[in-house]
């Protein structure tokens, strides 16, 4: 059982998945780790308080936005307080003893078995089967002891279930990356905060959205990323997530952030924190 200082985070999927290492690349490895079979769980556990942190993805380089995870960024009352890249490497692996020759299934998230299409699309009489989780692809060939089967994970999953690695970085495209999200129940802006996230909704009316967009441009606020999602029983409305550049501890920012409020119908802050621009 973990100390009462000791973090406890939580993350979608088994041990070893790819947001296990973007959790420990944020938090270091002294943390309490508490796997989650549903990102809308994640989200549960830390507004209810059964930990004290959340990380979650929310896009991939290759295969875009992650919606549910817009979705339920809107339904909880949770803040976002880091985020971090974490480059996506995708390893073959298979129980001790296994080869290539041997290997008829292939288990992993859709995601991940699309990201390597060309390589399984080499090996011969394989048959690729979609599975809710990479890290849990490989912990059921472990369980079930399939000499057959072979799944696409980390290398952190292969260790932690004391798998092979049959063939390393078996994706098709090496400049794959995710962004994960640190979510926290309080509200925090650090002193080195600079990057912003909120969402609003506009009434559907000509120049609303130029309007909206136009508190920024005026201030000389870039806008790194905009994301429209469907405002549920309003048909053909939406719901806008901006990140932009900035701090609500400035000045500037807080000033577009409140003339937004004037034009927009409904806006909420989903959290101002440290920009990760690094690519590793």
């Amino acid at each position: 059982m973990a100390d009462s200082e000791t973090p406890r985070v939580a993350f979608q999927g088994e041990r070893g998945a790819y947001s296990e290492m973007a959790a420990r690349r944020f938090f270091g490895d002294r943390i309490a780790l508490c796997p989650c079979e549903s990102f809308d769980l994640v989200f549960k556990r830390v507004e209810s308080g059964r930990v004290d942190s959340g990380v979650i993805p929310i896009e991939n380089s290759l295969a875009g936005s992650i919606h549910q995870n817009y979705d339920l960024l809107l339904k909880h009352r949770l803040h976002i307080v880091g985020e971090l890249n974490v480059r996506v490497v995708h390893n073959l692996i298979a129980n001790p003893g296994a080869t290539l020759a041997s290997i008829r299934t292939i288990f992993s998230h859709p995601q991940a078995l699309m990201q390597c299409q060309n390589t399984t699309a080499k090996l011969r009489k394989v048959k690729i089967e979609p599975a809710y989780d990479t890290a849990g692809s490989v912990k059921r060939i472990k369980e079930e002891r399939l000499l057959d089967a072979a799944a696409i994970a980390s290398d952190l999953a292969a260790k932690i279930y004391g798998m092979k690695i049959l063939k390393r970085q078996v994706q098709d495209n090496p400049e794959n990356f995710t962004r994960f999200l640190v979510l926290k129940k309080k509200t925090a802006s650090p002193a080195h905060a600079n990057k912003t996230s909120i969402v609003f909704s506009i009434k559907n009316v000509p120049g609303a959205l130029f309007r909206s967009l136009s508190v920024f441009a005026l201030r000389d606020i870039d806008l790194y990323k905009i994301e429209s999602r469907p405002l549920h029983g309003k048909p053909w409305e939406y719901f806008f997530y901006v990140d932009f550049a900035g701090s609500l501890n400035d000045r500037n920012s807080r000033n577009a952030v409140a003339q937004l409020r004037e034009i927009a119908s409904f806006m909420k802050i989903l959290g101002s924190y440290p920009r990760d621009a690094t690519r590793r």
